[in-house]
């Protein structure tokens, strides 16, 4: 139930709307009306994510990581006395539909935003939230972009392709100890970003990259790539679009008899649908990517991964645990802050500190980046994906557990 607006709030939000609807998304400049936003009987959260489409099974598993935090939180009595609600709106991964999903939260009054999934609709909806003046705490999106316009109201508690691009040609140069590599993306502002920081890590690391281009997402098959980029003869094929494509060009590889020694995706390829899409022609499948939820080891994410799979039926995806931190330290800086208003939690995420989240302790430094942002590699096998390789603190490569 939310309380009604006194008149002179329904004329502003009229009049903003209005405004909205002439001029765009530059209208949210406009600071929402003293008291509209925040006296609400609960605490309304935005979640911008893909409900529909091709990426529809990585947004449920987003919303339902942020649905197990905000039952943790309004089960211990909510934040400031109140319960936190969850408004959730679907963006499609597509920049038109994800604006227009980002004016809808504003407009239902949310005081701060955490979701995302893909980097081309996370960057008109952190436009939208940036002049709006609500923190959006990203859970997924990876593109460096995202925290280098210098808007203090971008966070992510997921690492960046800048830090993944490195850690992956590292890992193909002195673990796999690759001599030539193929790098293919998908043309979206993620896998763009992914393929261009991994080929100039590769470039620097001394090994050759005999192909750099794109395929067109959404189509049927790939033979035409596969047959393209095996001719080649790469030690490495790494593709760093999402989960639906990397499921095809696996099959591809495997149906047409084309060697390839290593196939390996970016963090984008680790939904467990690309196994039940490929089926065994996914085995052997290297994954760079965050830490997956199974496989973090602190009593936090343990309790995550049993409420998960109590609750939901299923393992966690991968970004699920990182959209309940997401969830999580934004109500902690509602409760820092001590209030509902969007400057002020935007100031308190930006002292967030040793927060102590299921994924690992969580600050963000000055762009809004998380500081500790960790990368490993993982590997399919068996059906299902498995630890393989990461870097301890001395910068040594070993086995995972």
């Amino acid at each position: 139930m939310t309380v009604r607006q006194p008149a002179a709030a329904r004329v502003w939000s009229s009049l903003r709307r209005a405004a909205l609807a002439g001029f765009g998304i530059a209208a949210l400049s406009i600071a929402a009306a003293p008291g509209a936003a925040w006296a609400q009987e609960t605490i309304k959260i935005g979640v911008p994510l893909p409900l529909s489409g091709g990426y529809a099974m990585a947004g449920k598993d987003i919303l339902n990581g942020a649905q197990l935090a905000a039952d943790d939180i309004n089960r211990r009595g909510g934040v400031l006395g109140k319960k936190i609600e969850l408004v959730q709106e679907d963006d499609e991964c597509d920049a038109d539909k994800a604006a227009q999903a980002a004016q809808t939260l504003v407009g239902k009054g949310v005081v701060a935003v955490a979701g995302g999934y893909c980097s081309s609709a996370a960057l008109p909806e952190l436009r939208v939230f940036h002049g709006a003046g609500l923190a959006y705490v990203m859970d997924a999106s990876t593109n460096p972009e995202l925290t280098e316009k210098g808007w203090d109201n971008a966070f992510r508690t997921i690492g960046r392709d800048d830090e993944q691009g490195p850690f992956a040609a590292k890992l193909m140069k002195e673990v796999l100890h690759a001599k030539s590599v193929a790098v293919v993306n998908d043309n979206t502002t993620y896998s763009k970003g992914l393929a261009e920081n991994a080929v100039q890590a590769l470039k620097q690391q001394g090994i050759e990259v005999v192909y750099d281009d794109a395929l067109t997402p959404g189509q049927m098959d790939y033979a035409d790539v596969a047959k393209q980029v095996a001719a080649l003869k790469p030690d490495v094929v790494y593709y760093t679009g999402y989960y639906p494509e990397a499921a095809l060009l696996a099959r591809d590889f495997h149906q047409l008899k084309l060697r390839v020694k290593y196939f390996m995706g970016g963090d984008g390829t680790t939904q467990p649908t690309l196994i039940k899409t490929a089926g065994s022609a996914a085995n052997g499948m290297i994954c760079t990517t965050a830490p997956l939820p199974a496989f973090l080891t602190g009593a936090k994410a343990r309790r995550f991964v049993d409420a998960y799979k109590k609750a939901y039926g299923v393992e966690p995806g991968p970004y699920s645990i990182y959209e309940y931190d997401a969830i999580a330290v934004t109500a902690k800086a509602i409760e820092n802050a001590n209030s509902t208003k969007p400057a002020d939690i935007v100031a308190a995420l930006h002292k967030i500190s040793n927060f102590n989240g299921a994924t690992g302790e969580i600050a963000f430094n000055e762009r809004g980046d998380r500081s500790k942002a960790v990368y490993v590699a993982v590997i399919v096998k068996g059906g299902k994906f498995q630890t393989y390789r990461h870097l301890d603190r001395n910068g040594r490569w070993v086995a995972s557990k």
